[in-house]
């Protein structure tokens, strides 16, 4: 029989190393995240007009059981977290684990963005120019594409059909005005954590979700611009598909550091983010830092330049 951990004092992080109890979560997370992947291809095969998939309407119905199963492994496997938290059992070596482990996590992120922006790259400078007869070793247009014109954005397409690229002034100024106030409103809600402030470390990462979620709004607004006024959509070639991967993927980015600030919130109206225990914020305020940087390579990449 294993040895009762000494109780530590309040305040101070126990010495030795915290070993949780066995949990199901990572089993049901695994079992889950089978369900969604499944769900998740046979729509995209009924969206593509595919007949692979035998029973297709069966197989739709698990993304959205995959996807609530999601939050739903979150929600508990994070509540058995914060609780291990407020009882004081995180060590200061489990404390550098957490910091390692969210590092080389948003480290990955970086890294997935950095293979769209290298598709984008790659279609922009390399593809265009030389299907537009540039460079040694071209490829005649004429014989894939007659009307072709190595221009960025490729607004028109082989069908005959034209699109309007999206321009930098409008919405996405005011997203890029709205993600870098939010910067600074979460950093003030940080400095007033830092010094035991709890009404305006409250009051302002209040406004930081706010402010993230106005941008979410914009962004489907800006999307509902693009199909119906623009023409611009998934099916509108290479400009297309790299502008709604990059920005898409970037708004769900966005809409997991919202309820992450959002839970931040509400912890700490229940008084259990303090001076010496508050990694749950800074990793969140790493990981909204994160996006705000990547959307401004967004603006100046995908809308601007």
């Amino acid at each position: 029989m294993s040895a009762s951990p000494q109780a530590t004092p309040a305040g101070e992080k126990p010495a030795q190393y915290f070993v949780p109890a066995s949990s199901p979560w990572p089993i049901f997370g695994s079992f889950i995240l089978f369900i969604l992947v499944i769900g998740a291809g046979s729509v995209i095969q009924s969206m593509s007009g595919s007949t692979i998939a035998p029973n297709e309407g069966t197989l739709n119905a698990l993304l959205p059981i995959g996807l609530l199963g999601v939050f739903v492994l979150m929600y508990f496997w994070f509540r058995d977290t914060v609780r291990e938290s407020l009882g004081n059992q995180n060590s200061l070596q489990m404390d550098r684990s957490y910091r390692q482990g969210m590092t080389w996590f948003i480290f990955s992120e970086v890294m997935f963005f950095a293979a769209f922006f290298g598709a984008l790259f790659y279609a922009r400078v390399l593809s265009v120019p030389w299907l537009g007869g540039e460079g040694k070793g071209v490829m005649t247009h004429e014989v894939l594409w007659p009307q072709f014109q190595a221009l960025w954005p490729l607004v028109s397409m082989p069908s005959g059909d034209t699109t309007t690229a999206m321009g930098p002034w409008g919405l996405p100024f005011i997203n890029t005005v709205i993600l870098l106030a939010s910067s600074v409103t979460l950093t003030i809600a940080h400095h007033a954590l830092l010094v035991g402030d709890r009404g305006r470390q409250i009051s302002f990462l209040a406004i930081t979700s706010l402010l993230g979620v106005i941008f979410l709004g914009c962004q489907v607004y800006e999307y509902y611009h693009a199909y119906n006024d623009l023409g611009l959509t998934l099916d509108s070639g290479i400009y297309g598909s790299t502008f709604f991967m990059l920005t898409g993927f970037h708004g769900l980015h966005v809409t997991i550091g919202t309820i992450m600030l959002i839970v931040m919130t509400l912890r700490s109206m229940k008084g259990h983010l303090t001076v010496d225990n508050h990694f749950a914020f800074e990793a969140s305020a790493w990981y909204w830092h994160f996006v705000d940087v990547v959307w401004l390579f967004l603006f100046v990449v995908v809308y601007w330049l």
